[in-house]
Parts: C-alpha cells; structure tokens; sequence
C-alpha cells in the first residue's frame, strides 16, 4: 500500500477482505483512466512488436495537446498523482480513496487510453499487452477486493481478426464488462469488415464502447477541412467524429444486422445528438423509400447508443440545458461519468445538481447497470460517500 493515514482505514489496508454486507448501486462511473507504472507495460507486449516496434521506436510530446497545466501535471489532477511520483491513477488503492470513498462512485468503468499506431498491427500488439496488464493489476483479487472496478477489453477495430480474437479471450472474465475501440480508424463503422466485431460482441452480450483518442499521423480525426492546429480544436472535432459513426451505424444497417448490438460514446460530449437525429429523422422521412433501415434513425439511437456525461457542454443560461436534456430524452441515452484523473474530472456529487430530476437515477446508475450488465449492490465500504 502507498497510502497511509486514519483517513485511510475504510481502504481495509491491512486485511484485503471482500465486506460481506452490500449496500445498493447509486453511482456508476463511466470513465476511469487507470495507468500503468514505469516499466509495467513493455513485457505484456508480445514479440515480436515489443521489440522490433515499440523498443525501437522514439517517444515525444505532442505538440497539438496543449491543456491547461500540461507542462506540469499532463492534465491531471495534480492530487492523482501517488506519492512514489508515478503517474495520475497508476495506484488503484488512492483511486479507491478519491473516486469511491471519496467522490461517491460506487463502480467505476476503467478505460486505459491506448493509442492508435500507424501499423494494424501494433495497435493490436498494444491491446494484448493492456488487456494482460489491466487483469493483473487492477482486476485480481488484491487490487479488486472491494469489487468496484470493471474492465475493458481494448481491441484494434481497424484488425477485426485480432480484436475478435481479444473478445473471446476475455469476455468470460468475471470484470471485464465492455469492449473498448476507437473511432478514428478508416473506413467507417457501417463498413462490413467490421461485422466479426460486432458479432463477437453481440454472441458474448457485451457492450461495445468507443472513447476518444488522439492516435498518430493519418490515425489523427480529420474535419473535413484537414488537421486541427491545436488542442481546442481536437476537442470539438471529436464530435464531428462521432456524429459521422453514428451515421454511418444506422443508415449502413449495422443495427438491423446485429440488432441486439450496444454502443457507448465516451467522452465525446453528446448535446449534438440532438440537432443530429432532427436531421437523420428528416431526410429519413423525405427518402425512406429509398433506404434499407427500418426504423426512424431516432429511434436506432435511442435503442441501440448511449453517451457520457462528461464533458459536459454547460451555457450561461441554465435552462438551455435543462431543454436540451428533455428534448432528447436524456433518461435513455446518457451515463455518468467523470473522467477521473482527468482535469476534466465531474464529480459527481456535482453532476447529478444539473441533472432533470426525473433522469437523476437513470443516469447516474440504472442505465449503467443495464448497459454493462452489473450487479445492483456492492460490498459496503465504511466511510464511503454516497451520492444519493
């Protein structure tokens, strides 16, 4: 253990034993970034890519992310940082402490951010390794004896073969409870080379989410007007991203062809679904004689996708926000999450002040707890914060 103090004794420090009393799910947390320790990683990668790929390879900045406080904490919150100076949410016991006893989070999703590399391949390689990694340190009995943390499968979408074989290795895993991709490699979702994804998915039952990343080079998202500049620029494209993966899901009948499919946004913020189905439902109407799917592209939506909360687009005027909510039905499509250690971080006993009222349940445990299959109690952990 790398935290001491009285404020500490809920953590059980001393006796890693799973609390027989359960209290009820309230709070499940969408988005968490564990990290691996230096030197953890590089010996879960198999050969021959950790050696002739990732050993071989020279790593530097980025000089488009430019986040507040990059220089000094790389966008974190500099209280994520663990004593021993390793990186923001590499010590699963002091993200026990901020994010569960502390925050209110009663099961967190992690999602480690792995990248896009230019080669199939490697990005494959890299998965495996996270995958590996993630079980042994964050999912085995001594990191999760309190059962709060879930795991994703982190598959390269753009080598089904690969990313299906990932599926079948790991879907059984007692939390493992999605299967993590990215969005940026081409072409779209709709494209049939992706079938064996979804259908490995669909065949386990398990959710497919989609977070952000920033990848390298053409695995880059591209507007359509080209390479953004700066990090800002990143931000808000994500959205176009996402919006063109919705498209492309519906009306290339991805939904049709594996209908009891899930697919989650993470982090791509979500106020913009709601113009996006205005205008799907629209040119629907006007040529649906013309398409394939069988549904209104609203409704596809609301059945098949969900978003995160976080980040979440917040005007001036409170009420903008409130409608917005109401008008796209917020109670089927969206999950709490928080972005832990992120800068961004949303705690969520701030979240849920901003939220319908009548949504408060749905969103912050009922839709996770449906979308990924977990359990409605948890062991009790004396001292937790509990957000409702």
């Amino acid at each position: 253990m790398t935290i001491t103090g009285p404020d500490i004794a809920a953590t059980r420090a001393t006796e890693r034993t799973t609390p027989v009393e359960r209290v009820p799910v309230r709070c499940v947390d969408s988005d968490v970034h564990p990290m691996p320790r230096r030197g953890e990683m590089i010996d879960y990668i198999p050969e021959p890519w950790r050696s002739k790929y990732f050993k071989s390879h020279r790593v530097g900045e980025s000089i488009f992310y430019d986040a507040p406080d990059y220089a000094h904490s790389y966008a974190m919150r500099v209280d994520a940082f663990p004593p021993d100076g390793e990186f923001a949410c590499s010590d699963p016991d002091l993200a026990l402490k901020q994010l569960i006893l502390d925050a209110g989070s009663d099961i967190a999703i992690l999602e480690p951010t792995h990248g896009e590399m230019r080669l199939p391949e490697a990005t494959s390689a890299f998965c495996t390794a996270t995958n590996l990694w993630l079980a042994n340190h964050w999912l085995d009995p001594h990191n999760n004896w309190h059962e709060r943390w879930r795991g994703s499968i982190c598959v390269a979408i753009e080598d089904p073969k690969g990313a299906v074989a990932e599926i079948e290795k790991w879907a059984e895993h007692p939390y493992m409870v999605q299967v993590l991709i990215k969005a940026e490699p081409r072409p779209s979702w709709g494209d049939p080379m992706y079938d064996p994804v979804w259908a490995a998915a669909t065949k386990h039952d398990i959710t497919v989410s989609c977070h952000l990343s920033r990848g390298q080079f053409e695995t880059l998202p591209i507007p359509p007007v080209g390479f953004p500049s700066y990090n800002h620029d990143f931000m808000v494209s994500y959205s176009l991203l996402a919006a063109n993966q919705v498209m492309s899901l519906i009306f290339d009948g991805v939904f049709d062809r594996f209908p009891t499919l899930r697919i989650v946004f993470v982090e791509h913020a979500f106020t913009w679904i709601l113009p996006l189905m205005w205008r799907m439902d629209a040119i629907y109407e006007a040529r649906k004689q013309w398409l394939d799917i069988k549904r209104k592209p609203s409704e596809y939506v609301k059945d098949h996708i969900k978003f995160t909360t976080q980040p979440l687009d917040y005007p001036e005027d409170k009420t903008e926000l409130t409608r917005a909510f109401e008008w796209m039905e917020c109670e089927k499509i969206l999950l709490y999450s928080s972005d832990y250690p992120h800068w961004t971080f949303d705690d969520p006993r701030w979240l849920v002040k901003h939220l319908p009222e009548h949504a408060r349940d749905a969103i912050m445990f009922r839709n996770g707890i449906e979308t990924y299959k977990l359990p409605d109690t948890v062991p009790a952990l004396e001292g937790q914060t509990r957000v409702f």
